[in-house]
């Protein structure tokens, strides 16, 4: 990357420090952070109060008797209600849309920082009281980004090198980390063969799954070389020169979409699609898109440059520890090693289910349960449920119930804290709780009982498929939780 920004009058500027190359890499970059930004606010502005809220299914309040600010630095530890959490939810998303709409590239340089420092401190607040719902790699990830995105700049002046380089660094790590703990996890991806299961035992499906799980086993073997090709050899070429840097990064996104159209991922694949437009050659793109060169871009201010120094030292110290991480034989996978999430450790699927557990809640309206008694299934959005339900596809959106309960699914200790509060709610049809679900067979009147039962799910085969038109076949394996009342669902166990 070299300077070729022009100074500006009375100021000295470090050559190297920019680079205009990059100008439309990083006007991309921070508009697709804005937009992923913007997604993840409208979920905690849905989802919230069922959650999270004081009567939600693992309330806040009560997570902040327990845990003090140093371990969870959060605006909520000065202040929770379900009003203020939402206000903070909403003003994310608004801050957000403006970014995605340029605001940041028309405000001043200190503006715009402010900007992106603000939508990330909302953001690191909700996570760090989050919980469970939270415990995801990818929250860590848009806040690791959205702090980078704080020191990028905007039109005022030419992208700073240092910071691209930060970018190039944190999407080694979620590539080069995911590819590690797979090689180091489950012996399925080093015999090639973990893609006979993933694509039916993946959180959750999208509607090309099924199509994606019968494709012929050799191909499945492709698949899974071309990945480790793709996480541990293409991101190292991401710290080559150009135009290496630049096919290294479109071999990332090309990847990235094929696992979106395979599953759905919450923003995991589109956020790390954005990590590698900055090591694109923007200029070079341009030319090929036949877009305009980049304007004139002023020397940056002596200010912006010492917060970007301090800024890429912190980083650096702090990238120790992923580093140790990345070369221990006991890697951690999606943690962080800071209250304030950054420069964390990444990874996915270290290890993968050759079944499909699924929980399955079902309700009745009959005063005595019998033989006989008739049970209906509560539908939720994005979980396999309705075996003639073809899955849908809500990524980059995060169905964050429907997640956990895939790992309901895995073990009954996942959810130990949530499930018995989900039961109740369900039980007297909490308004914000049923709003998570695809649909409640007791929309006037509350169910008498309910009960949740273990599933075996597996895809139909194509001949199955054309006999009966479903997409999933179920065996009942378990009874997860016995019938239950309002009256005695507290003293029941997940």
């Amino acid at each position: 990357m070299q300077a070729e920004s022009a100074p500006a009058q009375g100021a000295v500027p470090m050559e190297w420090f920019t680079s205009s190359d990059y100008w439309l890499s990083r006007l991309v970059f921070q508009r697709g952070l804005a937009a992923i930004y913007l997604i993840a606010f409208l979920v905690a502005a849905r989802q919230g109060r069922a959650l999270l809220g004081e009567r939600g299914l693992t309330p806040v309040p009560r997570f902040l008797d327990r845990v003090p600010f140093r371990r969870s630095p959060s605006l909520f530890q000065l202040h929770y209600s379900d009003r203020f959490f939402a206000c903070c939810a909403w003003l994310g998303a608004a801050l957000s849309a403006a970014l995605l709409a340029g605001a940041a590239d028309r405000a001043p340089l200190a503006v715009a920082m402010v900007a992106w420092l603000v939508l990330w401190l909302l953001y690191l607040s909700i996570v760090n009281v989050g919980q469970v719902w939270y415990g995801f790699g990818w929250e860590s990830l848009l806040l690791e980004s959205g702090f980078l995105a704080v020191f990028l700049g905007n039109e005022h002046t030419a992208p700073p090198v240092l910071i691209l380089w930060l970018t190039r660094w944190l999407l080694f790590r979620v590539e080069f980390g995911a590819g590690l703990i797979k090689i180091r996890g489950d012996r399925c991806w080093r015999d090639l063969t973990c893609l006979y299961y993933h694509h039916e035992t993946q959180p959750m499906p999208g509607p090309l799954s099924w199509y994606f799980h019968h494709l012929p086993k050799p191909l499945h073997r492709v698949e899974v070389a071309a990945n480790h090709v793709a996480q541990l050899i293409v991101p190292v070429l991401l710290f080559t020169p150009q135009p290496v840097a630049s096919v290294a990064a479109g071999i990332v996104v090309v990847t990235q979409l094929w696992l979106v159209a395979s599953g759905n991922f919450a923003w995991l694949n589109w956020l790390t699609i954005l990590l590698a437009l900055p090591a694109v050659d923007g200029r070079r793109a341009a030319e090929v898109l036949g877009l305009p060169g980049p304007p004139h871009l002023a020397a940056p201010p002596v200010w912006y440059e010492a917060v970007v120094l301090a800024a890429t030292a912190l980083v650096l110290v702090l990238s120790y520890w992923p580093a140790r991480n990345l070369l221990s034989g006991r890697q951690l996978m999606n943690f962080s090693f800071n209250p304030v999430h950054l420069v964390n450790t990444y990874g996915a699927f270290g290890s993968v289910n050759r079944s499909r557990q699924e929980v399955v809640i079902q309700g009745t309206d009959e005063a005595v349960l019998t033989p006989d008694t008739v049970w209906q299934d509560y539908e939720f959005r994005g979980k396999p449920g309705d075996v003639r339900r073809l899955p849908r596809q809500y990524a980059p959106y995060h169905l964050r119930l429907d997640w956990m309960m895939w790992f309901a699914g895995l073990s009954p200790g996942y959810a130990g804290s949530w499930f018995t509060p989900l039961i109740g709610k369900l039980l007297v049809n909490d308004r914000a709780t049923v709003k998570l679900l695809r649909t409640n067979p007791f929309p006037g009147v509350p169910p008498t009982h309910l009960r949740a039962r273990l599933y075996l799910y597996r895809f139909t085969t194509r001949a199955e498929r054309r006999a009966t038109g479903a997409w999933w076949h179920r065996t009942l394996l378990s009874e997860f939780l016995p019938p239950v009342r309002l009256e005695d669902h507290g003293s029941s166990r997940a």
